[in-house]
This record gives structure tokens, sequence and C-alpha cells, in this order.
């Protein structure tokens, strides 16, 4: 790790409320919260958004999957979300009208998901970020998968040195202890860090002392 400022963390896929005030004193600057139900790490079987409204935090992140632009807003509104992440095909248009239905300080983050490492992909990549450049506060840099939301795994970091990425952009994807070195070979370093599955002891449950040695060592 460089000269260059230090990467914000943001830990994804909180469930347990005690979990959370545990980490607000450490260095943690987003608390993920995941609102799409086919995840294993699916908020609403554990919180409710009057739950999360009561923690007091400048960063929960609401994470949805083309989900309904109402339903966004509504729990935006109910838990106090600070940010929404979107993780699957919302387009331009979508984002327009979110971002006009939601409170004018409420940022968003799109993600764009990488797999391989060829000249279509990359330029797929690069026209997701042209479209969105207006209408979102920051990227978010994932593993393509099967199935929409976090895989747990690494994509090949060295496509956005490759890239130009206007805005600020979390870094997620299996991000662990063994790799987050990596971060020193991109050009351009992440805004933020997104740490999930590599600091848990089962989906929604984290790790605690893991993610603490993990802030402190690195951060």
């Amino acid at each position: 790790m460089s000269k260059d400022p230090q990467p914000k963390i943001k830990v994804c896929g909180l469930t347990q409320f005690n979990q959370i005030h545990e980490l607000i004193p450490l260095k943690t600057d987003f608390l993920g919260f995941i609102f799409y139900e086919k995840s294993p790490r699916y908020v609403l079987n554990h919180l409710s958004p009057e739950d999360i409204s009561k923690i007091s935090h400048p960063g929960k992140t609401g994470v949805f999957v083309n989900e309904k632009i109402d339903r966004i807003t509504d729990i935006a509104e109910k838990a106090g979300l600070n940010l929404i992440q979107l993780h699957g095909d919302e387009n331009q248009d979508f984002i327009i009208e979110l971002g006009q239905k939601l409170q004018p300080e409420t940022k968003i983050i799109k993600v764009i998901r990488i797999g391989s490492n060829d000249q279509e992909a990359r330029k797929r990549i690069e026209n997701t970020i042209g479209s969105h450049l207006s209408v979102v506060s920051y990227f978010l840099f994932d593993t393509d998968g099967k199935a929409f939301g976090g895989t747990g795994k690494q994509f090949d970091w060295t496509v956005l040195n490759e890239l130009e990425v206007p805005l600020p952009y979390f870094l997620s994807g299996g991000i662990s202890e063994e790799n987050i070195e990596d971060i020193g070979l991109l050009r351009q370093k992440p805004f933020a860090v997104d740490i999930n599955s590599k600091f848990e002891l089962e989906p929604g449950i984290k790790n605690l002392e893991k993610i603490r040695k993990f802030i402190s060592k690195t951060f």
C-alpha cells in the first residue's frame, strides 16, 4: 500500500444487530445491507427497516437487484439509507427515475460485474461506465457470476488498469488478507474496498476478530 489515501472500508452482508454495533467503532466507513430475497444474507430475514433506521451511521448502504423503484425508495426512507447499491441490470433511465424519487443526499452506487478480460468484455464495461457517469456517485467492480450478488471470488484486478474510471469506485469480489496487497498494482486506487464472505463464520454472521485484524493490519 503506497502513499495514496487508504481506501475506506465497507462491510457488506450484515444481519446481526450486535455485530453492527461492534463494527461501528472500528474503521468501518460503510455498512452493507442486502435487500435481495435470493441472497443468503437477505437482511429482512433478521432486521426490519425500522431496526436499521435506529443504527446511527453515515454510510448505511442498501443493496438491491433488479428491484422496483417504489420498493427501493420505500425501504430507503424507512431504513434511513445513505447509499443505494444497484447490483442488477438497472439502466440509465431507471437510475434517473430512482434518483428523482430518492432524497437528494442519497448517493447511488452502480455495480459493474467483470468476468473475462477480452476486447468485447472491456468494451461492454467501458459502455456501462460511460452511460452511467452522470447518474451515479460511485461504481463498484465485482466478479461476474451466473447469479446476481457477490461470488466471493476475485476477478483479474489488472483489467481496471486498462479502463478509464472517472468516478471513485469500490473494489469487491473475494477480497481477503491474502490478496489485499495486490491493490498496489492498480493505477487508480479504489475509493473503498468491500469485504464480505471471506470474513464470515457463515452467511451473514461475521468473523469480527478477523475483520478487526484485517483493518488494523492493513489500514
